[in-house]
């Protein structure tokens, strides 16, 4: 009887899914998923990602069971568990996802190893959590692509191989032990907005983004209000939609908003590109410009007011509250807040990037840390120095302050623009406010401090 295992890692998903269209080839499959102690020990598994990863669990092992299979569940050390189900059902192949991290690849170093000891074939399909792999762009001169512009133009002139329909049938060897999927319910610390997770959520959204929500992108994005942006940024990190297939369709649509939109899918894999090459960047400065941050009790009590949304500029406060109470947040309330913990209060953009791997359900440790790299100014953007100033940037992206008055109550009932620079209100306008605060910090004498230690005057 020949026997395949499919490995599912951070691709949680049926349609369009090499490893596992390949591994159904064999007359049984064996779909596995491991609870990766690894993960655990090195602090990744935060609440709202385990949460949306138990939904996307009991879908995969719905839509399996529609199939005729299920998922098989089991916890501990990835490789001796996929080990030892292929000891226990005789499978001679295992068929994954590529993955980038520096973790994941020692992890697929030491399957392969112990796999060809025992006289079985591994097997590393690409293009599955991305649309074009790491490593498969590059210019003359290096490894990867440090500046995104040149590294769309050739992006953009791949041609993406052809999704994949979900397969009919799945035939899994009876006897294969397996835990059940895990379940959100008596978790903890969970974000009380966060999404519900799986395919199933994630194809409905993506019919109905593409149907009415792609076309005006282009012009929306920014708009913090209109919550404009696909929010797919979860079922990506966790697999359970493609990013082959969102190209495809958006390309298909056509137009300036598909186009944008694709755009962003670039950036990801450009991302992952730099990571790959630079996995040191996940926690170095990827170009250092030799920041001394701030630390000791005032730049702590700072920080603690930027988590808890308390900053007295309201945009950011808005966005961080959003962040705790969705366990996401508009990308650009990550701009804004991200600048603003490194270049208005000069702090460390490791202990913000900390902070929403602590909270983010679309965690994924290329976007998060490059992209605040970016904003701090010490990753690949080519004008590290920009400073967003929130209170230009609420006007501008929440002009009427509809965003920040959904966010913090304390404004509910102040009108544009005064609802963005609430400290100048006075007498009882400004006691109607309670106890919000006023701004920790000027934001002229932030930017001087910032413009002095990076030595620019």
């Amino acid at each position: 009887m020949h026997v395949s295992i499919v490995l599912f890692t951070s691709d949680l998903r049926l349609h369009d899914h090499p490893p596992l269209r390949a591994a159904n080839e064999a007359r049984h499959v064996v779909p596995l998923f491991v609870r990766d102690r690894g993960v655990t020990d090195a602090g990744f598994a935060a609440p709202n990602r385990l949460a949306f990863l138990a939904d996307c669990l009991r879908d995969l092992d719905a839509g399996l069971r529609e199939r005729g299979g299920r998922l098989v569940v089991r916890s501990g050390d990835v490789v001796e568990e996929v080990c030892k189900v292929a000891t226990e059902t005789d499978a001679d192949e295992v068929h994954m996802a590529a993955d980038f991290s520096a973790y994941a690849q020692r992890r697929e170093q030491r399957l392969r190893r112990a796999l060809e000891a025992d006289g079985r074939r591994l097997h590393v399909h690409d293009t599955v959590t991305s649309a074009v792999a790491p490593g498969a762009l590059a210019p003359a001169a290096s490894d990867h692509f440090a500046v995104f512009t040149p590294y769309f133009r050739h992006w953009s002139g791949v041609r993406l191989r052809e999704p994949m329909a979900a397969p009919r049938a799945v035939r899994v060897p009876d006897g294969v032990g397996s835990e059940e999927p895990p379940s959100r319910a008596g978790l903890s610390g969970v974000s009380a907005g966060l999404a519900a997770g799986g395919e199933a959520a994630g194809r409905t959204r993506m019919t109905s983004y593409l149907r009415d929500g792609v076309g005006p992108y282009a012009v929306r994005h920014d708009d913090m209000a209109g919550d404009a942006t696909s929010r797919f940024s979860p079922h990506l990190h966790f697999g359970t939609l493609s990013p082959v297939e969102l190209a495809h369709r958006a390309r298909k649509i056509g137009g300036p908003g598909a186009e944008a939109f694709v755009r962003q899918l670039a950036w990801r894999d450009f991302h992952r590109q730099v990571l790959a090459a630079r996995p040191a960047a996940a926690l170095a400065d990827y170009r250092t410009k030799h920041d001394r941050w701030r630390s000791g009790r005032t730049a702590d009590e700072d920080v603690e007011a930027w988590k808890e949304g308390r900053t007295g500029y309201p945009v950011v406060d808005a966005a961080m509250r959003q962040l705790r109470h969705e366990g996401w947040m508009h990308n650009r309330g990550r701009l804004l807040t991200a600048s603003f913990l490194t270049k208005t209060l000069y702090v460390d953009w490791r202990v913000g990037a900390r902070y929403f791997l602590e909270l983010l359900v679309d965690g994924d440790i290329a976007n998060n840390q490059l992209n605040w790299q970016w904003m701090a100014g010490t990753g690949t953007d080519s004008r590290p120095n920009r400073v967003l100033n929130p209170v230009t940037q609420a006007k501008r992206y929440d002009p009427d302050g509809a965003y920040v008055r959904r966010w913090v109550p304390e404004l509910a009932d102040v009108d544009a623009p005064l609802v963005h620079e609430p400290w100048k209100l006075r007498g009882l306008d400004r006691a109607a406010l309670g106890d919000y605060p006023d701004p920790i910090v000027d934001l002229s004498e932030g930017l001087a401090r910032f413009k002095r230690s990076r030595g620019l005057g």
